[in-house]
């Protein structure tokens, strides 16, 4: 079976057709070893379906990676992953067919998208022999479209967590991460029609071109 088969249908009827409020999304967040997407490693990953508009919190999914070495304390303070939970991770090729299976080729939700879509792909190459690039929705490039000037010249998800008052736990811990960024796009789906983005598809298209306009960074 190949694994990445799913997201053949993304893009093209029913998945970019249907109304954006409508259907199931993946909101996304990866950890890694560092900030380099094209060096460092993929230590977690985290998602988190919205459905029809609502955060479901029965809908989550979470796993470590194993890690042959630990990535460094500076490191392991950032996202509180320590070393022995990081030894005793899951079998990468099997935490990411269970990431693919989770995410059922449902379209997927980042915060500053091309960091999560790099490590992921990265990851799928070197554990499961094939590329991983379905579309994404950059939430980082459509929040200041929707709420114009709401957060001044920040790209930051702290930032929109504050300004939004959105109550979160212990941040860059993945599926709390991912809580966060489901809960803003809860908050954004119905300004989707308002902004040209009715649809999936064109939501896609909009975040492509806001992530041009604003080139927000990685976090």
């Amino acid at each position: 079976m190949n694994p990445f088969r799913w997201w053949r249908r993304v893009g093209t009827s029913p998945e970019a057709g249907r109304a954006a409020g409508k259907g199931r999304w993946v909101v996304v967040d990866v950890e890694s070893s560092g900030l380099d997407a094209n060096r460092d490693r993929l230590i977690a990953v985290g998602a988190l379906a919205v459905i029809d508009g609502a955060v479901q919190l029965g809908d989550a999914f979470e796993v470590v990676l194993r890690q042959g070495v630990p990535s460094s304390g500076a490191n392991i303070e950032v996202h509180g992953i320590g070393g022995q939970e990081q030894a005793r991770g899951e079998e990468p090729a099997r935490a990411l067919q269970e990431f693919l299976a989770f995410a059922a080729g449902d379209p997927l939700v980042a915060w500053h998208s091309a960091f999560d879509a790099r490590m992921l792909d990265r990851a799928a190459r070197e554990y499961l022999g094939g590329r991983f690039s379905p579309p994404w929705i950059d939430l980082a490039a459509l929040a200041p479209l929707a709420w114009p000037g709401r957060v001044a010249g920040g790209t930051a998800l702290d930032d929109w967590i504050a300004a939004f008052g959105v109550p979160i736990g212990q941040r860059h811990r993945a599926i709390v991460d991912c809580l966060a960024t489901a809960q803003l796009f809860a908050a954004f789906l119905p300004h989707a029609q308002r902004l040209g983005a009715a649809t999936a598809g064109a939501m896609a298209s909009l975040s492509a071109s806001g992530r041009w306009l604003g080139r927000p960074g990685f976090p």
